[in-house]
């Protein structure tokens, strides 16, 4: 990659929106708010200076869909930055990001080796590509009722039985931090002539510290999909998708533009861009930064006793391989609260929003922009949880993963005849639609799969937790869609 140029130093969007500001440009295209003009309330709310670079492509700004100048140019520098062959600026989030990857590597009819406990993002792609996914169901903690990472042998062995795969596509890390051995499983893709594709909405912090697991890219993944905004500072909806030295470049973004918008927005590029050179430049410094500070509040967390703030030791070598020391997932139900409630209970009477809460564990997402008195004041109101709301925890519900039994392929479920039964009266049925809680977005059902009583039992308890239950047609989560056989 030639950057004559470039280097790590240059934000080039940034650049060229400067340059346009300076230029005073009558704006006859849209949006249609010409720079704020039209509508002053948006202007009071956002500010001028976000209103005046809420633009549309121009030639001195570049094309999202065609790159030629300043967003090639931009997309150069955090493929460099990120150990990649090529980089691509996604505006739809990693959600677009990952879809792109499946979609660029299997076609229908054709095979994909993935985890279970993927982003529904993925079996959304299965759905519009009609590949066929071979689900790894992920080893389970018991005590902490989460699901783990993928063992080794076990991807290997669905590579033996299904040669035919296209790709393998592993978290790298989970939600909750959990990392399997993407180098070995890298490595055995190649061998049996698949790609890799690594869904890291949660690990950008992987390529800027030696004190943290091993990114995609350095392990010769051939795409991978990075969240930004989520660990990298970049606005809400930004991502990259990372591309290795072996794909065919062009048509992965062909494939890109099938879904992602023709009016990129440049507030959203600009911040990957300005991104990406604070984190090329300092992100080894911020991201040590991070790691101490979430060894502090663990240590402070579980010197309060009842809380557990995972970390390290968790890791065998195998199901968990490794931990992002980044995440500060905190398991709960000792205290005799569902995850959830402890999230309810921080937002709504210390004013703290955690990231999420599920049904045993809770988890704060610790990033660029924390500080130390935040960390101290979410030990403090764990501690005024523990004193004020502790419960017996003997009557909580402990599974957290179910197996899921397939009986469809997704894209054949939800295309297929369906009928609407109350939730309750599904027991035996093939789901054709999603069901699942949001955050994290890993699906209880996806189309396709059977629906159970210990599924049904699951529902209802995260329901009456206080779960966001998301992705059935019928919003009250009262019916649900299944096949119509």
């Amino acid at each position: 990659m030639s950057l004559e140029y470039l280097n790590q130093n240059r934000a080039p969007i940034l650049e060229a929106l400067e340059k346009m500001k300076a230029t005073r440009l009558v704006p006859f295209d849209v949006p249609g708010h010409k720079r704020g003009r039209g509508n002053k309330e948006l202007v009071e709310f956002l500010g001028q200076d976000c209103l005046d670079v809420d633009v549309n492509s121009m030639k001195m700004l570049d094309n999202l869909c065609h790159p030629t100048s300043v967003i090639r140019d931009a997309e150069k520098l955090a493929a460099e930055a990120f150990g990649a062959e090529n980089s691509f600026f996604m505006v739809g989030g990693t959600t677009s990001a990952v879809q792109a990857m499946v979609l660029s590597t299997v076609k229908p009819g054709e095979k994909i080796i993935l985890p279970r406990n993927v982003h529904r993002s993925a079996i959304n792609a299965l759905i519009l590509c009609g590949a066929t996914p071979v689900y790894i169901n992920p080893q389970v903690d018991n005590r902490l009722g989460i699901s783990l990472g993928m063992k080794v042998d076990e991807v290997i062995d669905a590579m033996k039985k299904n040669p035919e795969a296209k790709a393998v596509l592993v978290n790298n890390p989970t939600y909750y931090g959990i990392c399997s051995d993407i180098e070995k499983i890298t490595q055995a893709a190649h061998e049996h002539g698949m790609k890799m594709l690594a869904d890291e909405a949660h690990g950008t912090q992987f390529y800027f510290s030696k004190k943290l697991p091993k990114s995609a890219m350095s392990v010769g993944a051939d795409m991978a999909a990075v969240s930004m905004h989520k660990s990298g500072g970049s606005l809400t909806q930004s991502s990259l998708l990372l591309i290795g030295k072996n794909m065919n470049v062009g048509y992965v973004h062909q494939i890109i533009n099938l879904t992602q918008s023709t009016s990129g927005s440049y507030l959203l590029m600009s911040s990957l861009d300005i991104s990406r050179r604070n984190l090329a430049l300092n992100g080894e410094k911020i991201f040590d930064g991070v790691i101490d500070l979430v060894e502090y509040a663990r240590d402070e967390i579980n010197s309060l006793g009842g809380w557990y703030a995972y970390g390290k030791e968790l890791a065998d070598g195998n199901a968990v391989f490794d931990f992002d020391t980044t995440k500060l997932s905190i398991f709960t139900r000792a205290v005799g609260l569902a995850g959830i409630e402890v999230y309810d209970i921080l937002r709504d009477e210390y004013d703290i929003q955690m990231e999420f809460g599920d049904i045993a564990n809770t988890l704060a997402y610790v990033s660029i922009g924390d500080r130390k008195k935040d960390i101290e004041r979410l030990v403090s109101a764990l501690a005024d949880i523990k004193r004020n709301y502790r419960k017996d925890p003997s009557k909580l519900l402990k599974t957290e993963y179910i197996d899921p039994i397939v009986d469809a392929s997704p894209k054949e479920a939800f295309y297929s005849n369906k009928k609407s039964l109350p939730i309750d009266e599904t027991v035996g049925k093939t789901a054709a639609e999603f069901l699942m809680c949001y955050p994290p977005g890993i699906p209880i059902l996806a189309p396709g799969e059977r629906v159970t009583k210990e599924i049904l039992d699951y529902i209802h308890y995260a329901k009456k937790k206080g779960c966001q239950i998301t992705g059935p047609e019928d919003m009250s989560i009262k019916r649900l869609q299944v096949m119509d056989a």
